[in-house]
């Protein structure tokens, strides 16, 4: 299939919504399709979400991509799935259908469990999905039920739909899905066999970690017209970690979405944080385990987001760029862009955003400026953290990708205050490049990986003109604006 085959699919499904597209063999997307995806929220702090409904999302979003260039299941080489994160699914092998809805990895309902487990010496955090899969056991019948009977099949959402995709046959997932659980040891690299028995949940429900590029199964034919191998999966920042072919230790990216995730490749040792950074796991490839550390800024596109659905300063998202433009600084305006607290160094969840240094003269355009930039100090604070922590000091350029990267105006400011070339790739949709390429490269649509470094294509590249001076006394600004924020929220 791999030489005759037009296409390589990836799925991306996200917190918000399900994309799908098709890569050719020049690894440039050809079509796409997105739908969006429901959140429910039946008691304040709980997040769900219909997996069924996400499902039938994906098989529609997938067929629409395949149906604009007139492509059937015959055409593709291989499919790859990626998304968000450490979401629980409870489904039942006899039916194939969910059990209870899926508890979204946003959902803070076993907070306190949480706490309890930390107190005992377990690494548990209320994000992933290490206790999400325990409330579900111990608190729905059906899936308490489903366990007893030996029916019951547990796992995060990207498991649940390779398992739809492949027609029940194939219950998988990666190392880079896995670690973000929180059920993963990283030293044994497999499931903790200890905390699944304490949290009551069988090993023989939950899926099998496989390499993050080999061929798991097929697809069920009736699916796309023919039987597609099943090839990839990887978490949505680690497969944009392999999207941008930041494959070199030392090397990073930055995805600016709702919240910035900048990622640091640690090679194939294990690397600890001492800068508030967790160590995932960033792929599986023949059988050997690569790490990164992960830094995040909680609100970094929510930003600008907020400045159209709240005070309504802009009109779209789209005009920040002309209107930050559009005055030579911000007027004495500053924002601590911290609405949903403060993320890496700080993991301060308390903190909330302020604007300061407002006057008669201010105007929106000011207001705006302010924000980007604010968004652009915060991420460099998260660089920061990353680099302090990495053997190989400061890398030669940050790749950057996501919604939010489309803002010249605040990549030009990320390479001026961090002080090194920004790249923005041609494609933004970095997730779905790498689980293709990873997908693609399973299967042999793309030989090797110099084949894929032939076909990356920087969309425009950033270089910093700010002076060393200026951008040290403006850091040195941003981190009392912190220190301020921080004091008022405590």
């Amino acid at each position: 299939m791999a030489t005759t085959a037009r296409y390589v699919l990836a799925i991306d499904e996200g917190s918000t919504g399900v994309r799908a597209l098709l890569f050719d063999r020049e690894g440039r997307p050809v079509s796409k399709a997105y739908l969006e995806v429901n959140a429910f929220y039946p008691r304040p702090g709980w997040v769900e979400h219909d997996a069924m409904a996400i499902w039938q999302a994906t098989l529609s979003v997938a067929r629409v991509a395949l149906a604009e260039v007139g492509a059937t299941g015959s055409d593709l080489a291989a499919i790859g799935v990626t998304g968000q994160r450490s979401t629980a699914v409870a489904w039942s092998q006899s039916t194939g259908r969910p059990l209870s809805p899926a508890i979204s990895w946003q959902d803070l309902r076993t907070a306190d469990r949480c706490g309890e487990l930390l107190q005992e010496g377990h690494f548990v955090v209320v994000l992933a999905a290490a206790t999400k899969l325990e409330w579900m056991v111990r608190n729905v019948e059906a899936v308490r039920a489903a366990v007893a009977s030996g029916d019951a099949r547990l796992g995060t959402l990207e498991s649940f739909l390779v398992w739809k995709l492949s027609g029940g046959t194939a219950h998988v997932t990666d190392p880079s899905f896995a670690s973000t659980t929180c059920l993963f040891d990283f030293l044994e690299k497999r499931w903790n066999p200890a905390l699944l028995d304490l949290l009551g949940v069988p090993q023989n429900a939950i899926p099998e970690i496989r390499d993050s590029s080999e061929r798991y199964g097929v697809s069920d034919a009736a699916l796309f017209g023919a039987a597609v191998p099943i090839a990839a999966i990887a978490g949505d920042q680690q497969a944009a970690m392999f999207g941008e072919l930041c494959l070199e230790p030392g090397s990073m990216k930055i995805s600016y979405g709702t919240s910035a995730m900048c990622n640091l490749n640690a090679g194939t040792s294990l690397l600890l944080s001492t800068h508030g950074a967790f160590p995932l796991v960033l792929w599986g490839l023949g059988k050997e385990l690569h790490y990164c550390l992960e830094g995040n800024a909680i609100t970094a596109g929510a930003s600008v987001q907020w400045l159209h659905h709240g005070p309504g300063i802009l009109g779209s998202l789209e005009e920040s760029d002309a209107l930050a433009r559009s005055v030579p600084d911000t007027g004495g305006v500053w924002v601590v862009p911290a609405f949903q607290g403060l993320g890496t160094p700080y993991m301060d969840p308390a903190a909330r955003a302020a604007i300061g240094g407002l006057s008669r003269g201010s105007g929106r355009e000011h207001v705006v400026r302010a924000v980007l930039e604010g968004v652009a100090m915060n991420c460099a604070e998260v660089f920061d953290a990353l680099v302090a922590d990495s053997p190989t000091g400061p890398p030669a350029v940050l790749r950057a990708d996501g919604g939010a990267a489309r803002n010249d105006f605040l990549l030009e400011f990320q390479s001026d205050i961090l002080g090194i070339p920004v790249e923005r790739p041609e494609t933004l949709e970095a997730a779905a490049s790498g689980v293709a390429y990873l997908a693609g490269l399973a299967v042999g649509f793309w030989p090797d990986i110099g084949t894929l470094q032939k076909i990356r294509r920087v969309g425009k590249r950033f270089e910093p003109k700010m002076s060393a001076d200026e951008r040290a006394e403006r850091r040195a600004r941003f981190e009392k604006q912190v220190a301020a924020v921080r004091a008022v929220g405590s």
